[in-house]
């Protein structure tokens, strides 16, 4: 039983993957700033006629009160939300605006079904289903307006339709009996549309997200590619402050060229593969590491980075020191560097390629002129 019950919980409720769980939560919370707005007006404009209709029998509190409140709460929910709007949605604040939203839906929609069941019961059989009108409308309406929300939709209907379902279902009459099923057989449906619209939107989510990737990661390594490297330090020189530092290093393999004709250019994939892993290890979270492309690669150490703390150049170089084995076969191959620090060389990306490049090439020369070896490892720092 509880396997049945944890199957048809995930089924309504799938989890969200990791990745997109910011872009989810952001798309949630936009619908909500672009759809309750009217829905708040919707709730105060319908006051008056709310306790019009009220029975006489009902307490005050619940006949009168409950809409005055509901009418203040669409009022000042609509005031906020214009006030608010165009401001940047941040995660942050797009959870917090989904919380508020599932809990305010919840407890106003309970007070409208307080409100239904209450006058239904004190009005005569004739007038029942003009409550249940009332209550269908507004439910229906909120649950479309929070559709992207699945558990405040389950909520709301539930306390919503619920109890004047269940009403009419054993009221003994056959039309409200036919209305009631009616009704139930509307939110079953409402309710599968809202889980398949969410299956929808994770489907699209997550192939945003992939694009996203495929346009800003080397195919080949999974590293991230010249745009992405570009990016990263137009934004760390935007961010740089007066006492900030932090420093690029351009890596160029050597002796790439005779493994590839050596062995086949599937080795050579096989090897860049290998030397992006190992780049990967030495810099972890520290760094930023890009394939600039062909045997050429980039590693951006921002500011507050520990790797800023020892000679970069040595860090990586000795990361790529030991031979690799790829398809049974011992393969070596060198590296030389060039690096750049901000502001010390520069402060826009084009000093800092321009030095770090300038360093790259004098690492290279240097290294053939000691030896003509592929095994040579030469560095400048």
């Amino acid at each position: 039983m509880t396997g049945v019950f944890n199957r048809l919980i995930m089924r309504i409720f799938p989890p969200v993957p990791e990745e997109i769980r910011d872009d989810v939560a952001i798309l949630r919370a936009n619908r909500i700033e672009t759809l309750t707005p009217m829905l708040f007006l919707m709730l105060a404009a319908t006051t008056p006629s709310a306790i019009y209709a009220g029975v006489a029998a009902v307490h005050p509190a619940v006949r009168i009160g409950f809409p005055v409140i509901l009418a203040l709460v669409g009022i000042l929910g609509f005031l906020f939300l214009m006030h608010n709007r165009g401001r940047k949605m941040s995660p942050r604040r797009a959870r917090r605006m989904i919380r508020e939203a599932s809990w305010l839906s919840g407890i106003t929609g309970l007070m409208c079904s307080v409100w239904t069941v209450t006058n239904w019961l004190a009005a005569p059989a004739a007038t029942h289903s003009y409550y249940a009108m009332i209550m269908a409308m507004g439910s229906l309406a909120t649950a479309y307006c929070l559709s992207s929300i699945r558990f405040a939709t389950f909520v709301n209907l539930g306390v919503g339709l619920g109890p004047v379902a269940l009403l009419m279902l054993t009221s003994g009459r056959s039309p409200e009996i036919a209305a009631g099923t009616s009704l139930v057989i509307a939110t079953l449906f409402l309710l599968r549309m809202v889980i398949q619209q969410h299956g929808q939107v994770i489907d699209l989510l997550e192939l945003q997200r992939q694009m996203r990737e495929l346009a800003h990661t080397d195919p080949l390594t999974g590293l991230a590619n010249r745009r992405e490297f570009d990016l990263c330090l137009d934004h760390e020189i935007a961010a740089a402050g007066a006492d900030s530092h932090f420093a690029i290093a351009l890596l160029d393999l050597n002796g790439f060229k005779p493994v590839n004709d050596a062995h086949g250019h599937a080795v050579g994939d096989l090897l860049l593969c290998e030397i992006a892993e190992r780049l990967r290890g030495a810099c972890g979270r520290h760094a930023v590491v890009a394939r600039q492309g062909g045997d050429e690669f980039a590693i951006l150490a921002p500011a507050g980075s520990q790797l800023l703390e020892t000679s970069l150049a040595d860090h990586i170089l000795s990361a790529l020191a030991a031979p690799y084995r790829i398809d049974g076969r011992l393969i070596r191959v060198g590296a030389s560097i060039g690096t750049a620090s901000w502001p010390e060389d520069g402060h826009m990306a084009r000093n800092l390629f321009e030095v770090a490049d300038a360093a790259l090439y004098a690492a290279k020369a240097a290294d053939r002129r000691q030896t003509s070896s592929v095994e040579s490892i030469g560095w400048v720092a």
